[in-house]
């Protein structure tokens, strides 16, 4: 049984939840924030100090629904993965950070040293179920970290890559030895190198102690001078839809939309590669599946 003045929450015992209390401390603690704290650009227009909801929501991987509604007292229960988020968006202190979980009615758990990389069994099937596009996932440093046949077929076969640096988008676009192969016959897109160079400054400002992203950003920096220049620009921009060309070794060029979807609570992206039902790139995509499969086949 629960203890008295306690609630049994996902299997585990929490205190109350103060919901007007922790509504206040929210929007004094975004206010200190600024968007440079964080690495966003100042912008104009900013009617109040600190940071904006929507961008606390961003940083935390949370719905910006999901964070006003904390804001005004009226947001159900949070989880300790969405304070844990809140709390890096915000910069809180440890104090600051016992206080969140305190307010929250939440027993505070430790929080993870670096980014999460175990995929949601409902992502995974997701992708799974997507069997007309291609589709993976990718963690907040652009390391895929799971992905569908089709994306194998379009992409590359990630399984035969070691899961580290070999399987990380951002330093494959920067740092492959061959320019073709490099942006997997896409050609260099801007936009795309801003998104990822975007999200790997998020996921610095969430871990600043993380070794492993202290030391990606030094061999980019390093090996890549359009990196370097990104980096040092303080570029930020996170495009969720982009069109672009795949020019596939086996089966030629194949115009494409692929979209972004944030999986909530994870800081963990879907990318899905879709094309126009019936269109000569839909054909492809589909010629792709079957050839795909043979060379899977052919391999086992």
């Amino acid at each position: 049984m629960a203890e008295a003045g306690h609630a049994t929450y996902r299997g585990h015992i929490v205190s109350h939840m103060d919901r007007r209390a922790l509504a206040d401390f929210l929007r004094s603690s975004r206010a200190r924030v600024t968007p440079a704290d964080v690495g966003l650009p100042q912008g104009h227009r900013r009617r109040t100090p600190g940071l904006r909801r929507e961008e606390v929501a961003q940083l935390a991987y949370i719905s910006v629904d999901h964070y006003t509604r904390l804001e005004q007292a009226r947001g159900r229960h949070p989880s300790p993965r969405v304070l844990s988020g809140i709390a890096r968006a915000l910069r809180l202190t440890d104090q600051e950070r016992a206080r969140l979980f305190q307010l929250a009615g939440e027993r505070e758990e430790n929080d993870a040293a670096g980014p999460v990389r175990e995929v949601q069994s409902s992502t995974l099937n997701l992708i799974d179920r997507l069997g007309d596009a291609a589709a993976i996932v990718v963690d907040s440093t652009c390391r895929v970290v799971a992905w569908n046949p089709l994306a194998a077929a379009l992409l590359e076969d990630f399984s035969a890559l070691a899961p580290g640096q070999e399987r990380n988008l951002i330093r494959r676009y920067f740092l492959h030895p061959d320019p073709y192969l490099r942006h997997y016959g896409m050609g260099a897109s801007d936009r795309f190198a801003v998104t990822a160079v975007s999200y790997l400054r998020m996921a610095v400002t969430r871990y600043p102690d993380n070794r492993e992203l202290k030391n990606l950003v030094a061999e980019l920096v390093a090996g890549s001078e359009g990196f370097a220049r990104l980096w040092e620009s303080q570029q930020f921009r996170i495009d969720h839809h982009l069109r672009q060309t795949v020019r596939h070794p086996q089966v030629g060029a194949i115009d494409l939309d692929f979209d972004i979807l944030t999986v909530p609570g994870q800081e963990q992206q879907v990318v899905i590669f879709t094309a126009e039902p019936d269109s000569p790139a839909y054909r492809s995509l589909q010629l792709l599946k079957v050839i795909g499969t043979q060379r899977m086949t052919a391999e086992t």
